[in-house]
């Protein structure tokens, strides 16, 4: 007797290019598949009485921004849904706790992206700390303007970097950090683990007295009701004077007019921003022709690689799924 087909909805273009990698987990998993498809045509809605045959379903990056309204609203109408694979690792958007209030297990490809995210505040501070900012200034006017003694850049090697969330990301940044010869302190719920990439460990309660130690902030948590407004006035007046802010978590982790101010008043040093409390950031933001201060339009995951690795975290849990086996980066309700 043949197993009962589960639902799969799943976009378009997804189901062209990973079709076999698709049914090969699909055996692996002992699970009958039949796949629903988001169409690629912009103005096409996936029929409802497919969506009333739903059980499972995977948001993949192709479907984001343009067809992201078309895969929600069958998602939503799906009765039977189970469960939601999503691209991104961020699941602080409204429309994912409906899902979760709706009992429908909610997985994410947290982790995919951490490389090319860590890369990039790394570059973020490398800039900051070896004085691009005045390089690039100078090179537009077309100006040769070596740094004055003054102003001669402080070695990296012994300097502290303080990172906020050690997870995938948090943690890659520390290990390169690491390898330039910093002191990194981490900031974490869970307890220590042997090859955690830092020097010390302490719980997010002890990070106002940490604060005064770091000549660098770098943010890499989760916005959640904990972690919104934690970087406020008062955490950035415990930095020490010339520190610098690193934000690749969300925009509404640091109270940006509190950071604003601290960079105007060159209390800090500099920022690189990757993540605004409005997005796109206003073209009036004092952020963007702030000296010091290098913004990019919350990009830093951009990589050709993210595709691949979405798409095997999605594979494995349904091959997982199949199996009734726990689930990877499974969000927990409540």
């Amino acid at each position: 007797m043949s197993a009962q087909p589960r639902s799969l909805l799943v976009s378009e273009r997804f189901l062209a290019r990973h079709a076999d990698q698709l049914a090969a987990a699909a055996r692996e998993g002992a699970l009958a598949l039949e796949c629903i498809a988001v169409p690629d045509d912009p103005e096409a809605r996936v029929d409802p009485s497919a969506c009333a045959r739903l059980e499972l379903a995977y948001f993949s990056g192709d479907l984001f921004p343009d067809r992201s309204r078309a895969f929600f609203a069958a998602a939503l109408a799906a009765p039977k849904l189970r469960w939601l694979q999503v691209f991104n690792a961020g699941i602080d958007h409204p429309v994912f706790q409906r899902f979760v209030a709706n009992g429908v297990r909610l997985t994410t490809a947290a982790g995919s992206s951490a490389e090319p995210i860590a890369q990039t505040a790394i570059a973020g501070l490398l800039l900051l700390a070896r004085g691009f900012p005045h390089w690039l200034e100078a090179q537009a006017r077309r100006a040769w303007e070596p740094i004055a003694l003054a102003d001669v850049p402080t070695d990296l090697r012994g300097q502290t970097l303080l990172v906020v969330g050690l997870g995938a990301i948090g943690g890659e940044i520390a290990r390169l950090a690491r390898a330039f010869g910093m002191r990194v302190i981490g900031v974490r719920r869970s307890p220590a683990r042997p090859d955690d990439p830092v020097d010390e460990l302490h719980p997010p309660e002890r990070l106002r007295e940490l604060l005064p130690r770091a000549d660098w902030l770098a943010l890499a948590c989760a916005l959640t009701e904990q972690t919104r407004g934690l970087i406020d006035a008062e955490a950035l007046a415990l930095l020490p004077p010339g520190a610098r802010v690193l934000n690749v978590a969300r925009g509404g982790v640091v109270d940006e007019p509190a950071l604003i101010a601290a960079l105007r008043e060159r209390r800090l040093a500099g920022a690189y921003l990757d993540v605004f409390a409005e997005e796109p950031l206003p073209s009036e933001s004092p952020l963007w022709t702030l000296p010091n201060v290098i913004v990019t339009p919350h990009n830093s995951a951009a990589s050709r690689g993210n595709e691949r690795r979405q798409t095997e975290i999605f594979l494995r849990n349904l091959v997982r799924y199949g199996r009734g086996e726990p689930l990877q980066n499974e969000a927990r309700s409540g």
